[in-house]
């Protein structure tokens, strides 16, 4: 099995990094590794479509070789698919993120988004993230992580998925909490509850209309719901999220075809 392993963070993260020593350690897998080479947090399914992309070789400690670009974590395994590394990957391992992913936060996560691709590209998939040794509750980065239970058991989980394949279309969004795993839910997305505040950073020169602002940052609530990635988080334990693509709200689809939608383009067209 071939799998390409990438995140948001860069290549350079050591959370990418532990994850890749511990997926080397699996018998018959390859692991390739094209992450992009600075943070690329919060990108989401951005791709990059108006410039070409730059690719460089690098070097670990270890001798291993692994591929930065310039490009999102899309454009990561889009690289994966298209060919950059000879044969298309069986797999899609992205993270492991510094830093939770939670609940509604998987809409703007580039570590869930790399794993999507997956998903998109008909291969299955892997998200996981982690929470701090502070055991934050939000999505800003902090600066101390252990990585190595989550590296481990994110491992298990590819070795698990080796033996019994994933359903098609299904990725996992794994979230690791900070310190000793209390154990292990499969679980449903939660919510998250910002709490964004418009802040003036600069006003500027006077008469130029030109203001600087800040709205992100600030820490969200959350609804700590059992059964929720939230809730598992809360309670110290890992979530393991199944996530699909198809964002169509079918229990709606019934309602509004009662409804005269041909009524609104006569009256649309004149």
């Amino acid at each position: 099995m071939r799998i390409l392993l990438t995140n948001d963070d860069g290549i350079g993260a050591q959370g990418i990094q532990a994850l890749r020593r511990e997926l080397r350690k699996i018998e018959g897998v390859r692991v390739d590794l094209i992450a992009p080479d600075s943070n690329r947090s919060a990108s989401a399914r951005s791709i990059t479509t108006r410039s070409p992309l730059t690719v460089e070789e690098i070097r670990f400690d270890d001798g291993e070789l692994g591929h930065a670009t310039d490009g999102t974590p899309v454009d990561c395994v889009r690289f994966a698919d298209v060919g950059l590394l000879g044969e298309r990957p069986d797999l899609i391992v992205s993270g492991i993120n510094h830093g939770l992913n939670l609940g509604d936060d998987v809409t703007y996560s580039g570590t869930v988004a790399a794993a999507l691709e997956g998903v998109v590209l008909g291969l299955p998939a892997v998200a996981v993230s982690q929470q701090s040794i502070e055991l934050e509750m939000d999505y800003r980065p902090q600066r101390a992580y252990d990585f190595d239970v989550g590296a481990r058991f994110t491992a298990a989980t590819v070795r698990e998925i080796i033996d019994h394949p994933l359903p098609e279309g299904t990725l996992l969004n794994i979230n690791v909490p900070g310190g000793t795993p209390e154990g292990v839910d499969v679980t449903r997305l939660g919510r998250r509850l910002y709490r964004d505040e418009l802040e003036l950073v600069d006003g500027g020169d006077p008469g130029s209309g030109r203001r600087q602002y800040r709205i992100y940052g600030y820490e969200p609530g959350l609804d700590d719901e059992e059964g929720t990635d939230v809730g598992s988080i809360a309670r110290s334990r890992i979530s393991v999220t199944p996530l699909h693509l198809d964002l169509t709200h079918h229990g709606s689809l019934d309602g509004l075809r009662q409804r005269d939608f041909e009524r609104v383009l006569r009256a649309s067209v004149g």
